[in-house]
């Protein structure tokens, strides 16, 4: 059955043979879009995302042919745990990539979640003050729809006001604490590329094609938003 188009508008979708697959077709787009960004602008600022998906993407990043002085990396989102916890997002992605190259130690922005959402959030939008738009930012596809930290029936920060960043006090998985960029914030890039496999993901992927309110839909850059997943999502 063909998959329903209601809702598509702005969304390309990238169809993987399976789940082994996405890695490396995540890694080739996001090898390109840094070489394209350092010939273009000289330099690479990419918003990482978390969850178990990008971490076989971000070891494959190890051996790109780069220069790595050019990249600045940032976070989606982080959760409010100590700084060395495996459970963070910035932890996962040292330990299966950026321990591993030689990207200068002060051009890797992580949250300071270790001090709480509220602080956290605040320093964080200090931190992006001076930031424009960003070349690629990398997210995810919760079972729920959610991405980054935005969860379903939460403020997702689409407004023109929004903070570039929110505390996030209740999440409905743990830890309840977490920060996230807002979605205005995420849309501010020249290239969106979320990442999605596994069967528990099949409802959300269905709620998003047929435009239903999820959190993954109030991502919306002008240049609109690139999806490489497993095909057998697709089937519904």
């Amino acid at each position: 059955m063909r998959a329903p188009q209601t809702g598509d508008a702005g969304i390309r979708w990238h169809r993987v043979q399976n789940a082994a697959a996405l890695p490396g077709e995540a890694c080739r787009r996001i090898r390109n879009a840094a070489s394209d960004a350092i010939r273009q602008r000289g330099r690479f600022l990419i918003v990482l995302a978390g969850g178990d998906t990008p971490r076989e993407v971000y070891a494959m990043l190890r051996s790109v042919d780069t220069d790595w002085s050019r990249w600045q990396v940032y976070f989606g989102d982080e959760r409010c745990l100590p700084d060395d916890d495996a459970g963070r997002n910035s932890r996962m992605a040292a330990q299966a990539w950026l321990d591993h190259v030689p990207i200068p130690h002060d051009q890797v922005l992580v949250p300071p979640a270790e001090q709480g959402a509220a602080i956290a959030a605040s320093a964080y939008a200090r931190t992006l003050r001076d930031v424009g738009e960003f070349d690629l930012v990398l997210l995810g596809l919760g079972e729920d729809g959610h991405t980054a930290g935005l969860f379903p029936g939460r403020d997702l920060g689409v407004a023109a006001e929004a903070p570039d960043v929110l505390p996030v006090l209740d999440a409905p998985k743990p830890p309840s604490q977490r920060v996230s960029m807002s979605a205005r914030r995420l849309s501010r890039t020249r290239a969106v590329l979320f990442l999605v496999a596994g069967a528990s993901k099949r409802h959300a992927v269905r709620q998003w094609r047929l435009g239903n309110d999820i959190p993954a839909r109030s991502i919306r850059p002008e240049s609109g938003v690139d999806v490489v997943i497993q095909a057998s999502l697709l089937c519904v």
